[in-house]
C-alpha cells in the first residue's frame, strides 16, 4: 500500500471516527500503561523503515553494522511498543516517546538508519479501547 493510500485510509478513519463521536457520549478512556518510558506526556511515533531496494540485504545489513544502528536505536529513555517486518516495504516501529527525545528519535534515524532505509514517521494513538469500547456499546443497544 502506497503512502497516499496510507494517509487515505488514515483520514478516512479519522472522519468516521469524528463523525460517529459527534453523535455519541465519548467512550472511556484507555487504561494507562505502567512502563519506565511511559507518562502522561508520551506520544506513539509509528516509524516506516523502507528497506533500500537498490541494496540487497547483506548491504543493508553491512550499513547498519557501521553505523551501529542495532546498539543505538532506540535511544535510551525511548520505548519499542512493536516492530514488525513488512514483507516487500520493510520494518514498522512503534516507540512511545517522551517529547523531550522526540530530536534524539529523529537523530538517530538520520544519523544511522538512512543509507539502509527511507524513514517515514506518523504520530499515532492506541485507538483498541476506544474500538473495544464502541463495540460493546452497540452490542448492547441491539
Amino acid at each position: 500500500m502506497g503512502t497516499l493510500s496510507i494517509r487515505l485510509v488514515a483520514l478516512a478513519t479519522f472522519a468516521l471516527t469524528t463523525a460517529s463521536c459527534a453523535r455519541t457520549a465519548p467512550p472511556p478512556a484507555p487504561a494507562p500503561v505502567t512502563t519506565a518510558a511511559s507518562s502522561d506526556q508520551a506520544i506513539l511515533l509509528t516509524i516506516f523503515l523502507r528497506h533500500d531496494q537498490t541494496k540487497t540485504l547483506a548491504q543493508i545489513k553491512e550499513h547498519l553494522a557501521k553505523t551501529e544502528f542495532t546498539q543505538n536505536f532506540p535511544p535510551p529513555g525511548v520505548e519499542v511498543v512493536s516492530w514488525y517486518v513488512m514483507m516487500g516495504i520493510g520494518q514498522v516501529v512503534t516507540l512511545r516517546v517522551p517529547p523531550d527525545k522526540l530530536r534524539e528519535v529523529n537523530l538517530a534515524c538520520e544519523q544511522r538508519a538512512w543509507g539502509a532505509y527511507r524513514t517515514e514517521f506518523y504520530p499515532t494513538y492506541d485507538y483498541r479501547a476506544i474500538h473495544e469500547a464502541d463495540r460493546q456499546r452497540l452490542q448492547i443497544t441491539k
